[in-house]
């Protein structure tokens, strides 16, 4: 294949990723014109549209998403290859693109490149708090963490935490004036706050289990957020009962300012796990990464 049309295929793959020529453009440091005028070209060499143009916006076409889907994965092992090159130099560089919930970023991922810092100043880790499920894949993310390790096919997941669980806590006050639940049902009488998922769209759905019975409940209430934070602070000022991670708790829970109840109702599941595609290459600086934040047991 001529040099040319690999030039064009790249910037077309830019296109294609950005969904414009102008920000194509200004990711591959050209002019607008000169974008329109290699997809162009390559259009006219493969004697098919590519990209259908619009005065907003710009799609793909059904050659052009067979295209896409065709050569982006060479391009990416060809990138991946030549990152992971910098395994000759004496230190990793490079930068390690990760997708955390704020939990995560704060009480595991913060800590390892805090270390990391100092020691790889080559290394530039760019962090995204994002409390939904990102497609790490498509989003162009090297990694990204989640809690539990049921991922696709393709990833691999390394954990990075214990094993974590959720506790129903509310303010010593809130139970003076509305007593202690002693099983999920009689949460129906209580005021819960809602942790509204990014994701779906509907609230958390609060999970029980004891002696091999399950209860799973999507309760009323008056207050709902998009932040177990603002939950957690609702609690706090006597409002209701939250629905939040243990170790998000914890520390209001010794200083007495809440109180969890059920405990007997809620059993551990599987702690946070670092995932990434297992068809990609591992560059040296995520695998410094992946080694920190590696969990190794008490």
């Amino acid at each position: 294949m001529p040099k040319g049309s690999i030039n064009d295929i790249q910037v077309f793959l830019a296109v294609a990723r950005e969904q414009s020529f102008t920000k194509a453009a200004a990711k591959l440091g050209v002019s607008p014109s000169a974008v329109s005028h290699a997809v162009r070209l390559l259009e006219e060499r493969l004697g098919v549209r590519l990209v259908a143009r619009t005065t907003r916006n710009v799609s793909l076409t059904e050659a052009g998403e067979r295209l896409l889907h065709s050569v982006e994965p060479h391009f990416e092992g060809i990138d991946a290859a030549l990152a992971a090159l910098t395994e000759l130099r004496d230190k990793p560089a490079g930068t390690v693109r990760v997708n955390s919930s704020e939990h995560a970023a704060t009480s595991f991922l913060w800590p390892a490149i805090e270390l990391l810092l100092p020691e790889y100043p080559d290394v530039t880790f760019d962090v995204t708090v994002d409390n939904s499920i990102a497609d790490i894949v498509a989003e162009r993310f090297d990694a990204g963490i989640r809690l539990g390790e049921r991922l696709d096919n393709d990833m691999v997941a390394v954990r990075i935490s214990p094993d974590m669980r959720m506790v129903v806590a509310g303010s010593p006050e809130y139970f003076r004036k509305h007593g202690f639940p002693k099983e999920p049902q009689e949460l129906a009488t209580h005021s819960c706050i809602n942790i509204r998922l990014p994701t779906h769209g509907g609230n958390l759905v609060w999970e029980f289990e004891k002696d091999g019975k399950e209860y799973k409940i999507r309760p009323d209430g008056a207050l709902a957020f998009n932040h177990a934070g603002m939950a957690r602070t609702a609690a706090l000022a006597g409002t209701g009962l939250a629905y939040l991670l243990e170790d998000f708790a914890k520390n209001e829970i010794q200083k007495g300012r809440l109180v969890s109840v059920l405990d007997d109702w809620s059993p551990a599941f599987s702690g946070y796990h670092l995932y990434y595609p297992s068809r990609r290459q591992m560059s040296p600086a995520l695998g410094l990464l992946v080694e920190a934040l590696r969990y190794r047991g008490a």
